[in-house]
């Protein structure tokens, strides 16, 4: 058989462009010339193998949506084979397949394994469909998924079933998103738009990835088009993004097809810095071209000595119809059920399904040649794509020097980039990525702003900045963010606004999840923790007026599993530096840590820091086994406060204590077994909080959603109470945010003598005034209670 000649008539749905034949042929003599391959015909032989993959593969995502079960002798389906409720995402995975394949091409071609990830995580039918037929699948999968009809009949079953087991997990190792059962998935591209972000940050220098991005998600999540502005040669991988050009959103053209499609496309990018490579998105070999041509650019850019940053970052526009090789293509139904009725009840739309599945049909024998032939990884000593670089990130333990703590009172964000450029200089084999939308000299990093630096394309001078700088800003939330953890190969860091950072709160929740979900399979993930800090936040912001007075983000995070998203409120500086060194000590996990900026008292010397860091919460003022009542303090504005109420009671004759909370999901009642091996006890809440005190809690959040996580230390209302932040504000100072949430120390020491049932003669006069709303709130400032740090 002469492969050339076969490959170029076509295959099944796949028809050659001559576009495609010329820059094929073009591609096989380079790569005879270089030695990869002995001839062209070799090539050839494994394009048109990879014909035959991404057609089987196609076949396949049909059954995955409609049928019960495959049959591999190519014969029509009865009415009971196929399913009562069909679904699935067809068109955008019919759309994945050939390009998929294509990927798996050209590693073949080449001789390596890049790393992959897909932004459309709704159409991993497509990655599923070729893993099982290769072979390549996940541990969770082996022995239930291969290329015999009962296990591709069992894969078809699978998907969608909504089976779930006793445990209340998902009772089959696929769901209808990309996960950790789907081999070489490193993100669910649940959240369309964020791969985008994220993508040209994965890849170290040596490695290769190709990111799969459609259009839709284009128009959806701004900040991709930055790319070209963040790539090195000198730190990056090399990067190909491919755009599934199909033109349809769910209900209608996106916005590229109506305003002129491919060419509207192409000049857009090549206004944002990118240098466009238009394919057939239908054909797999044209992708795999793509793939060599794209990296092919970076390098001879690369190679050149003279280089002048942004580089020309190539851009594959892979132009196809949504849902190509079956029909119902190219209309609104071809997103989710391309036929017109169900084939199980509609006679009329299963012919269709048969007469579609044949057309797509690869026999066993003829297929199982094909894998044989884009089986190279033995020959050529590589890993196979579910094993890709970005798949099996675990970087070294870094080295986390020992602080130079501090001894009264610092800004906690200083003292925070006093700890940080020394420990960015003892792990000299990690790469920076520090992801900032705002002002990090402001928000007081200002030493390592000078170390690290903007990376810019022309820096000014006398400013940080830097052709290689490793601080990623822009005012793009989601996209500084992206640039952080997509960074798993490195040492990475997030600093915002902790009203901005709830921007950040869809990529966050994303990566937390399927960080989870890894844990959940017994394949924890081994990149290295990422911080988020979030500053100039709720209690401190008050110049910027109320919408920069928000903690939603730590609430929301709360709400996720302990285990995998931290979320920590330091007191004052060396808190703040021994949680955040710890943190660093962790993998795969997402840590927020809610950090003030201004000077704030220095409350625990560095035994207790580490202490607290350790435990979650430790008692900071008083004797809790002689204490006749407990403030809980959550926050640093929050812990000076209730040192000054507990000042206030104890002159009164009441015996106080003050116990930090740091971490308040350690102490949460664990929602199952992985959560629980990281939160409190019984004993250990026991020891700490004890059932027979009263407490106050006095938080950082809003009250109410803090009560609720630590229901195993609410004694009821008559004896337990909250404080926190009333969604009261405006431009007010930490004082007036204080009082006008009700959170003052003298707050705090009215409602602690309440719950000990005994108010009188805690406040003056004045002061109850003041506590009232009846007086002016400065008698509470200018007379701060005997032994307040205020």
């Amino acid at each position: 058989m002469r492969w050339a000649e076969t490959w170029r008539g076509g295959y099944g749905a796949f028809v050659r462009s001559p576009e495609t034949v010329e820059r094929l042929a073009a591609a096989a003599e380079r790569l005879v010339r270089r030695g990869a391959w002995p001839d062209e015909e070799a090539v050839y032989r494994l394009v048109a193998a990879a014909d035959r993959l991404a057609s089987a593969a196609m076949w396949m995502v049909a059954h995955m949506t409609y049928a019960r079960r495959v049959d591999l002798s190519g014969a029509a389906l009865p009415a009971e084979a196929f399913k009562a409720s069909p679904e699935g995402h067809t068109g955008g995975s019919l759309n994945m397949a050939p390009a998929f394949v294509g990927y798996l091409l050209a590693n073949a071609l080449s001789g390596g394994t890049r790393s992959w990830i897909m932004g459309q995580g709704h159409c991993v039918a497509a990655v599923e469909a070729v893993n099982a037929l290769t072979g390549d699948v996940s541990p969770g999968q082996k022995g239930r998924y291969d290329r015999s009809e009962a296990s591709l009949s069992q894969l078809a079953s699978d998907f969608y079933s909504y089976a779930i087991g006793p445990d209340g997990r998902p009772a089959v190792p696929l769901g209808s998103h990309s996960g950790p059962e789907t081999a070489g998935a490193v993100s669910e591209g649940g959240y369309l738009g964020f791969a985008e972000l994220e993508y040209v940050h994965m890849p170290l220098r040596g490695e290769g990835l190709v990111a799969f991005l459609s259009d839709g998600a284009f128009e959806e999540q701004r900040g991709s088009d930055w790319s070209p502005r963040w790539w090195r040669a000198e730190d990056s991988g090399l990067v190909t993004p491919i755009m599934i050009l199909n033109g349809r959103r769910i209900e209608e053209r996106t916005e590229i097809a109506q305003d002129g499609g491919e060419c509207w496309l192409d000049g857009h990018l090549r206004l944002n810095g990118f240098d466009p490579i238009p394919i057939d998105g239908r054909d797999p070999a044209a992708v795999a071209w793509a793939i060599l041509e794209s990296e092919e650019r970076l390098k001879r850019f690369t190679a050149d000595r003279e280089r002048l940053y942004p580089a020309r970052l190539p851009y594959v526009i892979a132009r196809t119809v949504k849902g190509f090789g079956f029909p119902g293509a190219g209309t609104n139904r071809a997103h989710n059920l391309p036929l017109e009725g169900n084939p199980r009840t509609d006679e009329a739309a299963r012919a269709t399904f048969n007469a579609a599945a044949a057309a797509l049909f690869v026999p066993p024998g003829e297929l199982e040649a094909a894998l044989g032939a884009l089986a190279t990884h033995d020959l050529q000593r590589r890993p196979l794509e579910s094993g890709h670089p970005a798949a099996r990130r675990a970087p070294a333990d870094p080295t986390r020097p020992v602080p130079s703590w501090s001894a009264g009172p610092q800004s906690p964000m200083q003292a925070i980039d006093e700890w940080f450029v020394p420990f960015i200089d003892a792990n000299p084999g990690l790469r920076v990525r520090l992801g900032n939308p705002d002002e990090l000299r402001s928000n007081g990093m200002g030493r390592t702003l000078e170390r690290l630096r903007h990376r810019v394309n022309r820096p000014e001078p006398g400013l940080p900045e830097a052709v290689d700088g490793a601080v990623i800003t822009a005012l793009n939330e989601e996209a500084v963010a992206g640039a952080a953890l997509g960074n798993k190969g490195g040492l990475s860091l997030i600093v915002s606004y902790e009203a901005f950072a709830v921007k950040m709160l869809g990529l966050l929740r994303q990566e937390i999840i399927f960080a989870r979900r890894q844990r959940e399979i017994d394949a924890p993930p081994q990149w290295l923790s990422v911080p988020l800090l979030a500053t100039s936040h709720t209690w401190e912001n008050g110049k910027n007026e109320q919408s920069h007075q928000d903690p939603t983000l730590a609430e929301a995070l709360l709400g996720e599993m302990s285990d995998t998203a931290r979320v920590l409120f330091p007191i004052d500086a060396n808190t703040a530096v021994a949680a955040l060194r710890g943190v660093y000590g962790g993998r795969g996990e997402v840590a927020c840590l809610v950090v003030p900026k201004r000077i704030v008292p220095g409350l625990v010397d560095p035994v207790a820091a580490e202490a607290l860091w350790a435990r979650g919460a430790a008692v900071i003022h008083g004797d809790l086994a002689a204490a006749d009542i407990q403030i809980v303090a959550i926050g640093a504005y929050q812990a000076r406060e209730a040192i000054a109420a507990a000042a206030r009671l104890e002159r009164t004759g009441r015996r106080t204590c003050v116990t930090a909370l740091l971490e308040p999901g350690r102490f949460r009642a664990p929602r199952d077994e992985i959560e629980a091996r990281h939160t409190a006890s019984t004993a250990e809440l026991e020891e700490i909080f004890p059932e027979r005190l009263p407490r106050l809690i006095l938080t950082h959040t809003r009250p109410e959603p803090m009560l609720g996580l630590l229901r195993r230390l609410d004694g009821g209302p008559r004896r337990t109470r909250a404080l926190g932040y009333l969604s009261r504000g405006g431009t007010l100072d930490t004082p007036g945010m204080l009082f006008a949430n009700r959170c003052t120390w003298a707050h705090a020491a009215v409602a602690c003598a309440d719950l000990l049932g005994d108010a009188a003669g805690v406040l003056t006069p004045g002061e109850m005034a003041a506590v009232r709303g009846e007086a002016h709130p400065r008698i509470l400032q200018v007379s701060p209670p005997e032994g307040s740090p205020l």
